[in-house]
């Protein structure tokens, strides 16, 4: 009978052993997408058998979609531990300034964690270039719930008056997200046409304000 170190020992061993495969996927799959990336070379960077790939994930598909989970569950706690306590007060989407400062929040949040996530905007990138075939298999796993609070919080401040009439509250999501993404995901094309270093931690910070600005006096109403 086995020992109940010895069972916690096999279950942290366990759990290093698959986030040494996740972060080494994470790592191949920016490198070469999907399509191009290759279960043996995942296998090497991890330093463990292909067959306990296998054994824990089923396939690639199965590993891919892990390594988004994974990268979704960071971005849902970071979201949880700095927007609820804003989400907590009644008077968000009926206080202009309230209301301004939330949406200053999420822009900085999401710009600041496609920063941190490098590796997460080049697998955008290459969903992009392989026609988003991939994730649209795996789309069904994820939870819509954060999108769903959102549209409502739009709404809401719609209804209020805070948000210009007409404006879709899907599109303003869409609007906010992709402009940051496309931002980081061009800056060091730009940075060669410019001759400008627009990755610096100052550039970045500019550009987070201004991307801010951008989204919130396009969708918000003027003070009266």
């Amino acid at each position: 009978m086995s020992e109940p170190g010895s069972r916690r020992g096999r279950a942290h061993d366990a759990e290093g052993a698959r986030e040494a495969i996740l972060n080494a996927a994470e790592e191949v799959f920016a490198e070469h997408g999907f399509d191009g990336a290759r279960i043996d070379a995942i296998a090497e960077v991890a330093g463990y058998n292909k067959s306990l790939i296998f054994h824990y994930y089923d396939d690639k598909l199965g590993l891919y979609s892990a390594v988004l989970k994974r990268i979704d569950q960071q971005a849902s706690e970071l979201q949880a531990r700095i927007l609820e306590p804003l989400l907590a007060d009644e008077r968000l989407t009926s206080d202009a300034s309230k209301f301004r400062a939330f949406l200053r929040t999420v822009m900085q949040l999401i710009f600041d964690f496609l920063v941190e996530h490098p590796r997460m905007l080049r697998m955008l990138a290459w969903e992009g270039a392989e026609g988003w075939q991939t994730m649209r298999k795996i789309a069904s796993q994820f939870n819509s719930d954060d999108i769903q609070l959102f549209r409502r919080l739009l709404g809401k401040a719609q209804e209020a008056g805070l948000i210009r009439p007409g404006t879709d509250p899907y599109m303003m999501l869409t609007i906010a997200y992709s402009t940051c993404l496309s931002y980081l995901t061009f800056t060091p094309m730009l940075e060669i046409a410019f001759e400008e270093d627009l990755s610096s931690p100052d550039a970045l910070k500019r550009a987070r304000e201004m991307i801010a600005d951008f989204v919130i006096e396009g969708i918000m109403t003027d003070p009266p």
